[in-house]
């Protein structure tokens, strides 16, 4: 499959970012050094048509910032997003319906004071994929593509439970013929009997419409069950990508390994004590993110050249990228073939 959603050296920064002390120094006309938080860092991806690229990483390394800055909806402090060749955004604009977004927190996400078939239809008519004479006939059949009776199209959002207002969301998103589906956190609101069936019909609509999705979520049983490849975050950026089945069985970098051995395992074993591994540290200030590596701070490999030098992105193997200057070492415990090729590229 040739490559069809392609992120090439995307930044984005958020500030000046001032105390309120600071704010108030400016004012008096002190010398303040404002300040600005680097949400996404030098990030380079390309997903394919018809795969879903899973994007993991703890709370506040930029994974819903980078699914905006797909999507569209944040512009890019630097770097270009092409979809089949053609920029998501112009001059600080989206100028694609191709890209749409199904959000974590459906009640959040639609309008309380519209009815949900306005809420489908408005988007379709206002781009001409509808008339507002056919716009009944074509929510009825979003509807039921997403497992809702046509028949609650003139209902409100608070008259539905959580798991219908998020089909009601995903029908709102597929009502606009999408290429790319950005689905940031889709079942983390929903409770855990409502979040197989989400998932499914996932499954299912991503199959028949051949849809191109980034699939956003904490949840690594979940990323591994959806996702074709999947990309690891730590504070803005990529440190590691691949096919899920490779990374889940040898992880290349160190943080990944942490973060997949965190997860807590069940245990048969009645007189086994359940356990489960802690990832060292705090994570660093965006604000003044360490040098060098900035995993460096809380990783058990580090050596001297992770405090000074930000590593380079390198091939482990075809479709598989990590950047650390040791991951040779960390796989060679794990999968010792995979630790011949360390030329540099990019997050491909």
């Amino acid at each position: 499959m040739s490559v069809f959603l392609n992120i090439d050296n995307v930044s984005r920064l958020f500030g000046p970012n001032l105390s309120t002390g600071e704010k108030i120094a400016a004012k008096l006309g002190g010398n303040v050094e404002t300040r600005a938080v680097r949400a996404v860092s030098e990030v380079s991806l390309t997903v394919r048509r018809g795969e879903t690229l899973g994007l993991v990483g703890e709370s506040g390394c930029g994974k819903s910032t980078l699914g905006r800055l797909i999507a569209g909806i944040l512009p890019p402090t630097s770097g270009s997003i092409l979809l089949d060749g053609t920029p998501v955004m112009v001059d600080g604009r989206k100028v694609t319906t191709r890209v749409q977004t199904v959000f974590q927190d459906p009640f959040a996400s639609l309008d309380p004071r519209m009815k949900v078939g306005d809420t489908v239809s408005e988007g379709p008519i206002a781009h001409g994929l509808t008339t507002k004479s056919d716009a009944q006939g074509y929510v009825a059949n979003w509807f039921e593509r997403v497992g809702l009776d046509p028949v609650w199209v003139d209902r409100y959002p608070h008259q539905f439970s959580g798991g219908q207002r998020q089909r009601v969301a995903i029908a709102r998103a597929l009502a606009m013929q999408p290429d790319v589906l950005i689905c940031d956190e889709p079942v983390a609101s929903l409770d855990v009997s409502i979040q197989a069936q989400i998932i499914n019909l996932f499954l299912e609509l991503t199959c028949d419409l051949d849809l191109t999705c980034v699939f956003i979520s904490h949840d690594l049983s979940l990323i591994r069950h959806v996702s074709d490849r999947v990309a690891v975050m730590y504070l803005g950026r990529i440190v590691e990508l691949g096919p899920v089945d490779q990374v889940f069985a040898a992880s290349a970098h160190p943080y990944t390994a942490a973060l997949f051995g965190s997860v807590p395992k069940l245990v048969l074993d009645a007189d086994e004590l359940v356990h489960f591994d802690t990832i060292e540290g705090e994570v660093p200030s965006p604000l003044s993110p360490p040098p060098g590596c900035y995993y460096h701070p809380r990783c058990p490999c580090a050596t001297d050249i992770c405090a000074t030098t930000q590593p380079e992105t390198q091939t482990v193997s075809e479709l598989r990228a990590v950047a650390c200057h040791h991951f040779k070492a960390v796989l060679a415990d794990k999968d010792p073939d995979l630790t011949s090729a360390s030329t540099s590229v990019s997050a491909r």
